[in-house]
Formats: structure tokens, C-alpha cells, sequence
């Protein structure tokens, strides 16, 4: 004799709004908590001494001088901030097409590397590894009759990254989507006995309109045609997993997406398929519209931060880069 089947329980009987009916339910049974260690805060630094410099399409954002810029380390190191991205405003006279400036040992990002290690030595200090910003052409590679070079460029890379070792960063971050680089990296890092170095790969680098305002930040937007040949298609997510797969046969420690906004779903295909922390960039463009919208008073500034914050966690980022970090950071202290 067939067992007895539960009865179907009235569809009144659900009501989900007893879960949400007071703040202290709602954060009992909340999914997913936005937290400061989630984030990484990305800084510009630039050449000279006393300057700060707004950047027009980044409202909040500023290019710092080293003095400057380590005021602001230490402050959003007080907010519990525990890592920073280092993006650096080459002067036009020591940029080429080759970007040996990249790899100078009393560079830019070396000296502030050094700096911000003698003053706070927790800090974790990730750099960019790529070429644009020391380019003649503002591409991420060498280029020859209008290509640009895989493996030459990647080379260049290599030397790049051991530098920044050298001066301390915790992480080298390669964010020029060109093959292999990954794993060049990781071996010269080893044989020159960089080990404890990481490597945050930008794993799936999207060739996005959405990084207008940091080009204009760095003065590094190609001089021509545009970053199709070596930054992924938009239209492409099998070849994210791919990329990613890639990158961590070669030796990456953490991968990222970037952008993040309008590739939620990316972040949390690539979070499904490996137990490496995922990162996502929450970039310029996503930073720069939440801003200019404020700006206008058509929405809640601090509000929309912290639900498309929340939505990249949600999606499955376990760390995020974001300039909206420091406001962040304050605005959860607050609630």
C-alpha cells in the first residue's frame, strides 16, 4: 500500500514577509554581507611633491604626489582597509613605445612601493603589470605596423614585475590580457626567488567602454585603433572560463573580472568553477555613473553604492576593487 502523501500546504500559509518584518530579522537572515575586507582601493600616484589633483570624470578620485599619497594610505588604512592598488601618471618625456620606463628600479611605483612599506609594512600594495601607462602608443603591448606584440611585450612584463617584487608588492597584478604572461611571470618571480610574491590576474579582461574616466586619469588611451585584438569580446562568457582556466594552470593566485557591473554573471560562472579567490574591478565608468547621477539628485548615492557593492558579492566576487572603497568603508562603520 502506497504511502501517504503530505497534504500541499495552502499557498497563504507562506508568507516570506514575516523573514523581513523588523532590521533585526532582516540581518539575521541576510545572505550576503558586505564587509571592509572585501574591498582593495585603487590609487593614482604621479611625479612631484604637495599635488593633488582631482580627476574631472572621477569626482571624489585624485592623482597624488608620494607625500600626498601616503596621507591617504594611512588614512584609509584607519578605516580597516587592508590592501591598495597602485596605478601610476607617467610623464609624457619617459614614455615609449617599448615602455622601458616600466621596469626602472628608481620608477615611480618602485619608490612608492618602498615608501608605503617603511610606513605601514601591513599594508597589502598591489601594482599594475602592463604597458599603457609607460606607452608612447597607450596600448598594452609593443606595437609594430599597427600590432601589437605578444611575446615581446611579454617579456617586458617580466622585468616589470620582478622590479616591483624588488621594491616590496605583496602582488603583481597583469592586467594587459596578452598569452601566456601569467606563467612567464610566475617562473621568473620563482627563480629570482620572489616566491612569497602573488599574482592577481586580470583573467577576464573585457575590451569595455566603461574605462573612459580611468584613461583620462592616466593619460594612457591608445593613440590609435583600440584594445580589441588582445581584451575579450563582450559578447563572450565560454571564453572567460577559458581565460581563467589559463591563467591558473599558469600560476595565478587570484583571478579577476573586469569590469564587474555588467558582467555579474561572468563573476559567478568563473566562482562556480574554481575555489581561487575571485576578484572583480568595479571600474571607472560603473564608479563615474553612480557619481554623475548623485550628482543630479536622481538617486541615493550612498545607497546605490552599497547595493551594487553588495551585487558583486552576491554574484560571487570575494574581493573588490573600488574607488568607492573610503566611502564605503565610513558608510558601513555608520550602520
Amino acid at each position: 500500500m502506497p504511502a501517504e502523501s503530505t497534504p500541499p500546504v495552502e499557498p497563504a500559509t507562506y508568507r516570506l514577509r514575516r523573514l523581513r518584518r523588523t532590521p533585526a530579522l532582516r540581518r539575521m537572515v541576510c545572505e550576503t554581507t558586505l564587509t571592509v575586507n572585501d574591498f582593495i582601493y585603487p590609487l593614482f600616484v604621479m611625479e612631484g611633491e604637495g599635488k593633488k589633483e582631482e580627476i574631472p570624470s572621477m569626482p571624489g578620485c585624485f592623482r597624488y604626489s608620494l607625500d600626498l599619497l601616503l596621507a591617504e594610505v594611512m588614512t584609509v588604512h584607519g578605516l580597516g582597509i587592508g590592501a591598495i592598488a597602485l596605478f601610476p601618471l607617467i610623464p609624457d618625456p619617459q614614455k615609449d613605445n617599448a615602455g622601458t620606463e616600466s621596469y626602472n628600479p628608481a620608477g615611480l611605483i618602485p619608490r612608492t612601493v618602498r615608501a608605503i612599506k617603511e610606513a605601514l609594512p601591513d599594508m597589502v600594495v598591489i601594482t599594475d603589470v602592463a604597458l599603457d601607462p609607460y606607452s608612447s602608443e597607450g596600448h598594452d603591448g609593443i606595437v609594430k605596423d599597427g600590432e601589437i606584440l605578444n611575446d615581446e611585450t611579454v617579456a617586458v612584463l617580466v622585468k616589470q614585475a620582478l622590479v616591483h617584487a624588488e621594491a616590496g608588492a605583496d602582488f603583481v597584478a597583469p592586467s594587459d590580457m596578452m598569452d601566456g604572461r601569467v606563467g612567464e611571470i610566475r617562473r621568473a618571480l620563482d627563480a629570482a626567488g620572489w616566491i612569497h610574491v602573488g599574482i592577481l590576474a586580470y583573467a577576464a579582461k573585457y575590451a569595455s567602454a566603461y574605462y573612459g574616466p580611468f584613461r583620462d586619469a592616466l593619460d594612457s588611451a591608445p593613440k590609435f585603433g583600440d584594445k580589441k585584438t588582445y581584451q575579450m569580446d563582450p559578447a563572450n562568457a565560454q571564453e572567460a572560463l577559458k581565460e581563467v582556466e589559463l591563467d591558473i594552470l599558469e600560476g595565478a593566485d587570484i583571478v579577476m573580472v573586469k569590469p564587474a557591473l555588467a558582467y555579474l554573471d561572468i563573476i559567478c560562472r568563473i566562482k562556480q568553477r574554481t575555489n581561487l579567490p575571485v576578484a572583480a574591478y568595479n571600474v571607472s565608468g560603473e564608479y563615474a555613473m553612480v557619481k554623475a547621477a548623485a550628482q543630479r539628485g536622481w538617486l541615493d548615492e550612498q545607497t546605490v553604492m552599497l547595493e551594487t557593492l553588495t551585487s558583486m558579492k552576491r554574484a560571487g566576487a570575494d574581493l573588490i576593487l573600488t574607488y568607492f572603497a573610503k566611502e564605503a568603508a565610513i558608510a558601513l562603520r555608520q550602520m
